[in-house]
């Protein structure tokens, strides 16, 4: 039904025909609100001193300040938790594994060549031979510098939570408190350790 009412406005756009102020105004719309996206500008990808290791489907780099991260999850998850039943004042303290990472983008280029040979007594041999390229794509900044295009952030993957909370002795408030970390997190249960504010 929706799609016979478009098809009929197309038709009416094609002959000429005026059509519906509400129509009209949707239209002004959609193409404002396309101006807006298209003149937003893109925020600029720091590019500071940032190791590089080699992976298969790109190069990683590793992602700095993972001090000033740990410090946003605790404060977030001691906020989240401290609205739990019975838990009362929350003080959170999070480890993580290693830093985040960066994977640049790689342009991949192959080619390969198959030779077969025949010897004078009639014998056959087939040589194959292929070469593989990877080089980094570049991306520039609006100052004229380039800059490697990251494809994708991994976040820091947690090792291990501490809670300290004023109802932490309860069992039923240390389930809660266990199981809301397990679904933030995805840490196992043995690496979380919920205590009673002293």
């Amino acid at each position: 039904m929706e799609i016979k009412r478009w098809k009929e406005r197309l038709e009416q756009l094609k002959s000429g025909e005026k059509l519906p102020k509400k129509t009209q105004l949707l239209i002004l719309l959609l193409i404002g609100m396309l101006l807006l996206v298209v003149t937003v500008p893109v925020p600029s990808k720091d590019s500071g001193s940032e190791e590089s290791q080699s992976r298969e489907t790109g190069s990683v780099v590793s992602a700095g300040s993972s001090g000033e991260y740990e410090a946003y999850l605790e404060e977030k998850t001691a906020g989240i938790l401290s609205q739990v039943e019975g838990a009362g004042q929350v003080t959170v303290m999070i480890t993580l594994k290693s830093g985040g990472q960066k994977i640049i983008e790689k342009d991949q280029s192959g080619s390969s060549q198959t030779t077969t040979e025949t010897d004078s007594s009639g014998g056959t041999r087939t040589i194959e031979e292929a070469s593989s390229d990877k080089t980094s794509i570049y991306e520039q900044n609006e100052n004229g510098a380039s800059s490697p295009y990251v494809s994708k952030e991994l976040a820091p993957e947690v090792e291990g939570v501490v809670v300290i909370a004023g109802g932490g002795g309860d069992p039923v408030v240390q389930q809660n408190i266990t199981e809301a970390v397990q679904a933030l997190f995805g840490v196992e249960a043995h690496k979380i350790k919920i205590m009673k504010r002293a």
